[in-house]
């Protein structure tokens, strides 16, 4: 399948919730409880990232039907700043995923996304939540290296995780 990925406008709004809701669904088919509880991430987040430009959504090329949405954001993130049980990999200047989110029908978008990514930056960070065996299933298999824990702005942990545009390339 191919994909189109594209800064997200105000329209897609509506089919961003939609996704971040199947996302929700799917995590807690999987046992991941715990991570984004009812109503998270936020509305008002998904219009942040829009209005500063670093919202992405992505589209089945053919249809255009929309299959997930992510944000793309510079860092340094103030969330990374202390990093507990470990260490990042460097301290080059490097670029976050966050809210990442794909309906059921997305197979391989995550790809899709970090070549997309790594097109704009030699190094990526990204953190998910210990429960979350799909995503740090994913991480692992595109070269991705666990690199420690992180605390959210609330105090919630997150398992961290860096990987080099060379790391990503040579498991592609």
């Amino acid at each position: 399948m191919s994909y189109i990925i594209r800064k997200s406008t105000l329209d897609d709004l509506p089919a961003m919730l939609h996704i971040r809701d199947i996302a929700r669904q799917t995590m807690r088919r999987s046992g991941n409880i715990n991570q984004w509880p009812n109503g998270y991430p936020p509305e008002d987040a998904f219009r942040r990232d829009i209005s500063l430009e670093v919202s992405y959504f992505v589209e089945e090329e053919d249809t255009q039907k929309p299959l997930a949405t992510f944000a793309f954001i510079p860092g340094p993130d103030p969330t990374y700043a202390i990093i507990y049980d470990g260490q990042w990999l460097d301290d080059e200047p490097y670029c976050v995923i966050h809210r990442i989110a794909a309906s059921n029908e997305a197979h391989g978008v995550l790809s899709a996304v970090l070549r997309f990514c790594f097109a704009q930056t030699d190094n990526i960070r990204i953190d998910t939540h210990r429960d979350n065996a799909i995503m740090r299933h994913l991480l692992q298999k595109y070269g991705f290296d666990y690199c420690g824990i992180i605390h959210l702005e609330n105090g919630d942990e997150r398992l961290a995780y860096q990987a080099t545009k060379q790391m990503f390339w040579t498991t592609d």
